[in-house]
């Protein structure tokens, strides 16, 4: 790791192979959807215009959509049609068309990321824009001992070792992804595999 980034490690013998993606993890698409204007909005004299923008990004980012997918950032929202009001509501709701960056992560899938953080039950990996759990019981076949004053797990056997910054390779192994709350959805990951581990572990082995 340089500068806080993760080296690319080139690819390693995975047993059964890594998952053959469907999609590409980051991908940039088109969408359509609706967003609702308060009613206050318009009291305030802005054009439509003006709050399409602020709305949408407020919609959409940070979300996962139904697909299970990861909405970075959007761009380019346009009006379409003329939006609806509902009776009894007061705010209008309107179409809109826009470009969005999106990342998307597949069950059993082979990913690179970084821990972030060491707890009791094992290691936050950062993959992208998200976070997911490598339980202690998913990282060694050995015994492991957390550390939590040094921020350090390690193999009882082995002395390896993840430490917060250690660039980590393992796989997805369980999505329960919350569309409602984006920050209790959990992500589980497994390195006990040959060709996942830590980097380092990896750079050993060859």
């Amino acid at each position: 790791m340089r500068d806080g980034r993760v080296t690319p490690l080139p690819p390693a013998g995975l047993g059964a192979g890594p998952l053959r993606r469907k999609k590409p993890m980051y991908s940039l698409v088109t969408r359509d959807d609706t967003i609702r204007i308060p009613a206050e909005y318009i009291r305030q004299g802005r054009k439509l215009e003006d709050h399409i923008d602020e709305l949408a990004l407020d919609a959409f980012e940070g979300r996962f959509d139904e697909n299970e997918d990861y909405t970075l950032l959007t761009f380019d929202h346009e009006a379409v049609g003329r939006g609806k009001i509902i009776h009894g509501d007061g705010a209008i709701y309107q179409n809109v068309r826009f470009k969005a960056l999106i990342f998307t992560m597949e069950n059993n899938e082979v990913v690179d990321g970084a821990v972030s953080e060491i707890s009791e039950y094992g290691a936050f990996v950062r993959i992208g824009p998200v976070e997911a759990l490598l339980h202690k019981s998913q990282i060694l076949d050995e015994p492991v001992q957390v550390n939590l004053g040094i921020r350090r797990i390690e193999g009882s056997k082995s002395g390896k070792h993840l430490e917060e910054g250690t660039p980590v390779r393992s796989r997805i192994v369980s999505k329960s992804i919350n569309q409602n709350d984006p920050r209790s959805s959990k992500i589980g990951l497994n390195c006990k595999m040959d060709g996942l581990g830590a980097f380092d572990w990896l750079e050993e082995a060859d």
